[in-house]
């Protein structure tokens, strides 16, 4: 298939009445790596075919064999997977204005409420990551996404920006899953605090996520893409104590 681009453009509100903070250097926001507050900005670049077949390689490939190798199986159970080439749309609107419900009507979905939350609809979800800033997350490769979502903001106050290749996708499921998050990361991950369903922005190790329980036992690391070896390097060592033979045990990986 042949590989094209299309360019997609959204314009900004102007800097007298852009949210305060918009921008802000080193914020890890959907569009940290932003142009910041100007009229207008590249939106989106959607590139058309499957990644595979253009020969793409996504930032955790090299890791395949190590995650395998990594797997615990049993009650104490762990397994760790990369799921590449999701499309992930950031978009900054602000929320209840003219412009977001365009948006969620491209969406099917209505854009989160607060902190955490997750909006989950057929095809794509919708995560919160502060006052007018989402990110929508498709259930993988789907390329016409963003310019679905260009069309209600272009010309108006508030930007679209595909950013699939900013992040990757590291998947951590079974018993030990929260037990190996744990080790490394600040937040309350107890479903009392942290129920299926729910993201944040948050640290695993010394690594900058989106953490995101999509089941009981199954989570999301969303990290920069340049970080997914370090993270996935972390996570495997991580899992090593719940592949280890217990006195009495009768194997556990």
């Amino acid at each position: 298939m042949a590989d094209t681009t299309t360019t997609l453009t959204a314009t900004r509100p102007r800097p007298d009445t852009a949210r305060p903070g918009a921008g802000t250097p080193g914020a890890d926001g959907p569009d940290a790596d932003g142009a910041g507050s100007v009229s207008t900005v590249a939106a989106a670049s959607a590139r058309v075919g499957d990644p595979v077949a253009l020969g793409a390689v996504s930032p955790a490939a090299h890791l395949t064999e190590a995650f395998t190798a990594a797997a615990v199986s049993g009650d104490r159970g762990v397994t760790l997977r990369e799921v590449p080439f999701v499309t992930m749309v950031a978009v900054q609107v602000a929320r209840g204005s003219d412009v977001a419900a365009g948006v969620e009507q491209a969406l099917g979905l209505l854009l989160p409420e607060r902190c955490g939350q997750v909006s989950a609809g057929d095809g794509a979800s919708v995560l919160w990551f502060g006052p007018g800033e989402f990110l929508v997350v498709a259930d993988g490769f789907a390329p016409e996404l963003p310019p679905r979502l260009v069309a209600p903001v272009e010309g108006l106050a508030g930007a679209v920006v595909d950013v699939s290749a900013n992040r990757t996708t590291l998947e951590l499921s079974g018993p030990s899953a929260r037990l190996v998050l744990e080790k490394g990361c600040p937040a309350d991950l107890h479903p009392r605090s942290f129920p299926v369903g729910t993201a944040i922005l948050t640290r695993v190790g010394s690594v900058n996520v989106a953490l995101w329980r999509v089941a009981d036992d199954t989570w999301r690391l969303l990290p920069r893409s340049s970080f997914a070896d370090h993270l996935g390097r972390w996570l495997v060592d991580a899992m090593g104590e719940f592949g280890a033979r217990r006195p009495g045990a009768r194997g556990s990986s």
